[in-house]
């Protein structure tokens, strides 16, 4: 099982608990995001929020809009709350689809080797020749309307590698080890094994891979977004709102500030945490 020690080093880590907080923050602010935006994130309110030359009013300028709006008036915390609830949904959503692909991959190439170990880790190599962004295009091109789901499922599908290899390492360390053996030499079941014995000793890595991991979804999608390839508009999440301020970059730069922050922010909780977590499993890596 995993080491009772790891709790205890990591919260000696100063590091790893300020990512925690910065990660807990951002999850809850993402959950109840839409319940705390004080207005529909795609309502235009033209007449209110924009000025008389066309311009979106500023920070504080009318009183229920505290960040002021973009350039078609719509509310920009409203939008932030929202669109950070949409790109931690699919940086969740598509971690946990990559983590289940990896470590199924990982755990029967590692424990069984042969023709199985063979066949998951061509596709590996086949998955890390494929350009990412070319991969994305290419659907974008032929899925006229892509659904929310099917950013998920691409991105998923292509972030399981390095996960899966670090997986099958560890397993066929694993797999050699005493207990292991004496399982089998008691007709101990494949499955019954892989659940009991390897599965909760290879964790550690798989918990921290999974966290790095959402903090490389959170960039990939403010990529797509940003280059117009993930959610459809007037649907809101941070790349996008990064995208639609890049026009107006220079006249208003708070429009590409504050998602660009929480972007930042985001990734570097996690890193910190991620590299915490590491620290606690394993302390002489």
């Amino acid at each position: 099982m995993m080491d009772p020690r790891a709790w205890r080093r990591f919260r000696k880590n100063k590091g790893a608990l300020v990512g925690g907080i910065l990660v807990v923050f951002v999850t809850l602010t993402a959950v109840f995001g839409p319940l705390l935006a004080p207005h529909d994130p795609n309502e235009q309110l033209r007449d209110v929020l924009l000025q008389d030359d066309g311009a979106p009013v500023g920070i504080g300028q009318v009183e229920g809009h505290p960040l002021g709006a973009d350039s078609t008036g719509r509310d920009e915390l409203s939008r932030l709350l929202y669109g950070g609830g949409v790109s931690m949904m699919v940086a969740y959503l598509a971690t946990a689809l990559a983590i289940f692909i990896g470590t199924l991959a990982g755990v029967t190439a590692g424990y069984f080797g042969g023709w199985i170990d063979f066949g998951w880790m061509r596709l590996v190599d086949l998955m890390l020749s494929l350009p990412f962004l070319l991969i994305a295009i290419t659907i974008r091109r032929v899925i006229e309307e892509p659904q929310l789901w099917t950013l998920i499922l691409l991105l998923s599908v292509l972030s399981w590698t390095t996960l899966g290899r670090v997986t099958r390492s560890k397993v066929m360390q694993i797999r050699e080890l005493e207990y292991i053996q004496a399982a089998r030499a008691l007709d101990m079941g494949h499955l019954r094994i892989l659940l009991r014995h390897v599965l909760p000793n290879a964790l550690g890595p798989i918990i921290v891979l999974g966290t790095t991991l959402v903090a490389r979804m959170i960039i990939f999608e403010s990529a797509l977004s940003f280059l117009g390839l993930g959610v459809e508009p007037p649907d809101a999440t941070w790349g996008s709102m990064l995208n639609e301020g890049r026009q107006q970059m220079m006249s208003f730069p708070r429009l590409m500030l504050f998602p660009s922050m929480l972007i930042v922010m985001t990734v570097f909780g996690f890193n910190l945490l991620g590299e915490g977590l590491r620290d606690a499993f394993d302390p002489k890596d």
